[in-house]
């Protein structure tokens, strides 16, 4: 695996499309890793990202994965914890590179992180991104809000967060809304199923 130090350094535009990986630092001389990563996803680079920091209020952590990092490590840390969860980060994203997905008329290129419905650009947050980047690799069967809190999120949860809930209800809202055929399915008490056609009635 080939992994990107980005931690002080602050030429992202450097970043060579072969690593595999970046391991970034929220603390850093004249640019914090928030901007880097925020501008990191505007050029549309989908190569995964790893925060190394000792901010760990839950607050950083989200800020963090809401702007597109895919793992986040509190310091001091062990070493083969960093191993294992940059081997876990860089798993996830094996092939995302030159991936398209469909469902009907709403495309996804994976690569430039482009979304469309009908040919008409869907604009997502970078966690409603990765749920639909989700969905559609497993287009046709139903994943429960545990399955997408373990594949989305990769920090522990209270137990009770609403957080899966209210991301889908906006996803299904920019997705559906004005369209006759529904893609995104409620299958009550299980969970959401990402499908063209629907079946057993409304959902």
């Amino acid at each position: 695996i080939m992994v990107h130090l980005f931690i002080n350094r602050v030429h992202l535009f450097n970043i060579d499309p072969e690593y595999d990986a970046v391991v970034l630092d929220v603390m850093m001389p004249k640019k914090d890793g928030y901007t880097l990563i925020q501008e990191l996803r505007d050029k549309g680079k989908d190569i995964p990202v790893l925060f190394l920091t000792a901010k760990d209020s839950i607050a950083d952590r989200v800020k963090g994965l809401d702007l597109g990092a895919d793992d986040y490590l509190i310091k001091p840390f062990d070493f083969d914890e960093l191993l294992a969860r940059i081997r876990a980060m860089t798993r996830k994203h094996a092939g995302n590179r030159n991936n398209c997905f469909t469902a009907g008329s709403l495309t996804m290129d994976v690569k430039s992180h482009v979304v469309t419905r009908d040919g008409k650009e869907i604009t997502l947050l970078p966690k409603e991104f990765s749920i639909l980047e989700y969905l559609l690799r497993n287009k046709g069967n139903v994943v429960s809000r545990e399955q997408i809190e373990d594949r989305i999120w990769n920090y522990e949860y209270s137990g009770n967060s609403n957080n899966v809930d209210v991301y889908m209800s906006k996803l299904r809202k920019k997705i559906d809304d004005g369209y006759d055929t529904k893609l995104i399915h409620t299958i009550r008490g299980v969970g959401w199923v990402l499908r063209e056609e629907e079946q057993g009635g409304k959902s």
